[in-house]
């Protein structure tokens, strides 16, 4: 197989070198490349909305001008007070997660303590309950009431 390959480098109107390779090899397609045009092969890509205000001259005096720095400034104004408004909530969020906490603090306090008691009555009860039974073998004979018409 014959590998010959063409070469030819353009720029388009961003500034941007676009090379374009003609390879005689079977089945390959065509795909153009990217290069930079500055020499230190990177930098900053530019949206194509800011291209053409690089070096254009705005007039401050301009309807137009003060147009936009008006909305600009009502811009910043809406920002900061929805920033300042995120940070408020956040601090209300804060402190009525601490006013729950304390209170599912002091309720765990209150039902590990009741939990103590019920478990002392539980245990004396059950002291209690095996004092008075007696053992298997020396087991009294009563009459049982209700057995006793029999």
């Amino acid at each position: 197989m014959s590998k010959t390959s063409q070469q030819n480098t353009t720029t388009d109107a961003s500034g941007v070198s676009v090379i374009h390779s003609q390879a005689h090899t079977s089945g390959l397609q065509q795909v153009p490349q990217l290069v930079p045009v500055s020499p230190g092969g990177g930098g900053k890509a530019v949206p194509p909305s800011k291209q053409g205000k690089k070096n254009s001259f705005v007039d401050r005096n301009s309807d137009e001008y003060r147009q936009r720095r008006e909305r600009n400034n009502m811009a910043v104004k809406k920002s900061r007070l929805k920033s300042k408004q995120k940070a408020q909530d956040t601090l209300q969020r804060v402190n009525q997660l601490k006013e729950e906490n304390e209170r599912l603090e002091a309720k765990i306090k209150l039902l590990t303590k009741e939990l103590s008691v019920l478990k002392d009555l539980f245990l004396e009860h059950a002291h209690n309950f095996a004092d008075n039974v007696q053992p298997v073998g020396t087991e009294t004979t009563t009459t049982n009431p209700e057995n006793s018409g029999q």
